[in-house]
């Protein structure tokens, strides 16, 4: 009784434990949706903002992958190529094929070596799956062998056979780095799995064993796989264009390369790193018009020594980047340069933001009468000698003319008005970065000597257009904007100097009535070229877009003859016309802080309706010459601290009064003190010690006052 329990217990106690660890194997398994989940792209896809690729960008170094490829998405002769090669019996056996293995068995013992692995299809998954959990394979002994046996039945049991293949279409390596039918496939044929040739499906088939053999080793593989498919013509067709990949090695084309500036940009970003979607603010059919627009007209310029080029859309309510062109693309010869983040001299580009900020501290007005002659102002290199670009001059114009016709010499006096000082801070408020100290510039800021970014310059406009307010931009509705608006121009300054960049007739007697500035909808723009024509801007915005061009050659070289209107300009136009097709353009509300009235102009008897900010209209609407223009010390500042370097030597401390618009009735006094008659610029020594300077008149009355104070190394008064 004792032995026939025994002999019974013996066989149930092996297969209860059998039974439990295959239950305990199926435990451990995960579904084939969780490892479908967890199978992602090398590629980040960047999204436009309706959700369309736009763009890609490699963010796995490690393995290169695309996307999951459904066993329906591969034609039929693969998987009879991918059976043939690795498992003939997949659909019949159990997860293990007992005929291979009593054939592996019988080879070693005769051969001592085995012709062809017994481990299935199940079986390598299974050990796939574990891999995935981090366990690392090893070299098989005869336990491990039928543990992995085991596994194999135990995700049998879990999976379906469509299943287990298709997992392992997408999770074995192919060739090198490339992991998955569709990397394969892409990488070594340029073409999607569906589109897989009977030869080169027969190809990839063989490379799963080995999949750095050689060429030969590849070709011989492919074509008794084709013979044993039944297709032995084929070996003929395994060409050396099929090979070609295999030997020199494989190049995935992203599907879409429309915005790789703006790509780089977003898979660098910590928060989106990891992402294996990042949707962008980008329009794609925007993106691709201003693209192709841009290459057209650069193309059309080369003759000019006109070879670079960038374009940025800007959404104006809500600061989405709808368009980043940062070259011409594929037909650039520095295809990796971003235009649109390079520094470049800002031409005249800089001379709406003057104006906008001396009407705001009402300095000047729309109205105001400046002159157009020949200047010369003292700097320390010596005298400044702005022209206007065509060499001519206008004698006396008022603001309006000046600046859309983009005259230097008033947007000069202009400048000295306002003060350099004044001007720097106002364009670090408009997020301009990289601005050297205020007395680097000097007068020819007026001009655009300081250097700026496409982004930043398009951002200053659209504080423009926005009344006054700037705002940070958007790249990326997953990251949300770190800094708050601020108001850097009065609404009813952004509104008059907005309404003199609209103004076709004031803009007439530099570029005509009809030329690349002009639309069909309501729209503000200007120009600009940098010294010797090397840099060239149109920047400008309609009701809802603002849109930024710079055209000129990444290595520096000049243009010839190229001026705004004939560079950037029709670029300009094409994009702004696009955006518009379909969509009005409305011009922008009166503020309440702005007055609308005739004026008379004394010194040509001519009318004209012009805007004011309330409080600075003139007296019975007659604008007298040079009436409204007051004489100002712009530096130093009122309550400034100039601090001495006490490494530099006594001699070589110099400081600079700089007062706009001097007349030569006028004297400067410090601490009561008479320097002499007011000049634009009166050089002095000096010294520790608090000090008032005076701006006063022929009769000693006060013109404008400013007080500050000197530190540092006490130096010897000066005789």
């Amino acid at each position: 009784m004792l032995k026939r329990v025994f002999y019974i217990t013996i066989p149930t106690a092996v297969a209860v434990f059998m039974a439990a660890t295959l239950l305990f194997q199926i435990s451990r398994i995960p579904r084939f949706i969780e490892v479908k989940k967890k199978f992602t792209s090398s590629e980040q896809a960047i999204l436009d903002r309706q959700g369309l690729i736009i763009d890609e960008v490699r963010v796995n170094k490690q393995v290169r992958r695309l996307n999951w490829t459904e066993i329906e998405k591969v034609p039929p002769v693969f998987v009879e190529a991918l059976l043939k090669a690795e498992d003939r019996r997949f659909f019949y056996h159990p997860g293990f094929d007992p005929f291979a293995l009593l054939k592996a068995g019988i080879f070693r013992l005769l051969y001592g070596k085995v012709e062809r692995g017994a481990s299935t299809i199940s079986m390598q998954m299974a050990e796939m799956v574990e891999a995935l959990g981090g366990v690392k394979s090893q070299r098989r002994s005869i336990s491990q062998k039928l543990l992995q046996i085991q596994k194999a039945i135990a995700l049998e049991l879990s999976w379906t056979k469509r299943e287990i293949l298709e997992a392992y279409i997408n999770l074995i390596f192919y060739r090198s780095e490339l992991q998955g039918i569709a990397a394969a496939s892409f990488g070594l044929f340029d073409k999607a799995p569906t589109a897989l040739t009977r030869p080169e499906s027969a190809v990839i088939a063989a490379l799963i064993r080995s999949p750095n053999a050689t060429v030969e080793r590849v070709r011989e593989r492919a074509c008794a796989l084709l013979e044993a498919l039944e297709f032995p013509q084929d070996c003929t067709f395994l060409s050396s264009s099929h090979m070609h990949h295999i030997e020199e090695g494989y190049r995935i084309r992203p599907f879409i390369k429309l915005a790789p500036h703006i790509a780089q940009r977003l898979s660098k970003n910590p928060k989106l790193r990891q992402m294996n979607l990042v949707r962008s603010t980008l329009d794609r059919q925007i993106q691709w018009v201003a693209l192709h627009a841009l290459q057209k007209h650069i193309s059309a310029l080369q003759s000019q020594n006109v070879n670079d080029g960038a374009v940025i859309v800007i959404e104006n309510a809500t600061g989405n980047i709808l368009a980043y062109v940062g070259n011409i693309g594929s037909h650039s010869k520095s295809p990796y340069v971003d235009a649109v983040m390079a520094s470049r001299q800002a031409g005249s580009t800089l001379k709406p933001l003057i104006y906008a900020k001396a009407f705001e501290e009402r300095i000047l007005t729309a109205a105001t009468i400046l002159e157009d002659s020949p200047l010369a102002i003292s700097v320390t290199s010596g005298l400044y000698k702005p022209s206007n670009f065509d060499r001519a001059f206008r004698d006396l114009v008022s603001v309006r003319n000046a600046l859309a016709a983009s005259l230097n010499i008033p947007a000069v006096r202009a400048l000295e008005l306002l003060g350099v000082e004044t001007f720097v801070q106002t364009l670090r408020d408009l997020g301009f970065t990289g601005l050297q100290r205020a007395d680097f510039y000097g007068p020819s800021l007026a001009l655009g000597s300081a250097d700026v970014r496409l982004i930043e310059i398009a951002n200053a406009y659209r504080t423009l257009a926005n009344g006054g307010i700037w705002r940070p931009l958007r790249f990326s509705p997953e990251l949300p904007s770190e800094e708050a608006p601020r108001r850097v121009f009065s609404q009813e300054a952004a509104f008059i100097v907005t309404d003199i960049l609209s103004d076709r007739q004031a803009r007439s007697s530099t570029f005509g009535l009809e030329n690349s500035l002009s639309t069909r909808f309501w729209s503000a723009v200007k120009t600009g070229t940098s010294k010797d024509m090397r840099d060239n801007w149109c920047l400008g915005f309609s009701e809802k877009y603002t849109v930024g061009v710079w055209a000129g050659n990444f290595s520096g070289a000049p243009m010839w003859n190229v001026t705004g209107v004939q560079g950037a300009a029709p670029v300009w136009q094409e994009i702004m016309n696009y955006l518009h097709r379909n969509e009005p353009s409305g011009s922008p509300y009166t503020p309440d802080g702005v007055v609308r009235m005739p004026v008379k102009f004394t010194h040509t008897n001519a009318e004209r309706d012009e805007v004011f900010i309330r409080g600075t209209e003139p007296v019975e609407g007659k604008v007298e010459t040079k009436a409204e223009i007051v004489s100002k010390i712009t530096y130093p500042l009122d309550e400034s601290l100039i601090a001495l370097d006490p490494d530099i030597p006594r001699e070589n401390h110099r400081l600079f009064f700089q007062i706009a618009a001097p007349r030569g009735d006028q004297n400067l006094y410090l601490n009561d003190r008479r320097l002499g008659r007011a000049r634009n610029f009166i050089q002095w020594e000096p010294q520790t010690g608090h000090y008032i300077l005076e701006l006063r008149d022929s009769h000693g009355q006060i013109v404008d006052r400013v007080r500050f104070e000197v530190r540092g190394r006490r130096l010897a008064l000066a005789k």
